[in-house]
């Protein structure tokens, strides 16, 4: 597992890679994903598209 010093390297070649524009919308995009993932664990959201037979 990388430890501190690691880390930064790690994090800047994603950077070079990515671009910091590109990183903040990959951001973006997993916290959402996440959120939805919880949400359909929960239960809380009912289907949308499913239409009543």
């Amino acid at each position: 597992m990388p430890r501190g010093a690691e880390w930064i390297i790690i994090l800047v070649i994603v950077v070079l890679v990515f671009g910091v524009g590109r990183l903040g919308q990959l951001g973006k995009d997993l916290g959402e994903g996440i959120r939805s993932f919880r949400k359909g664990l929960a239960g809380d959201e009912e289907p949308k598209d499913e239409k009543d037979a």
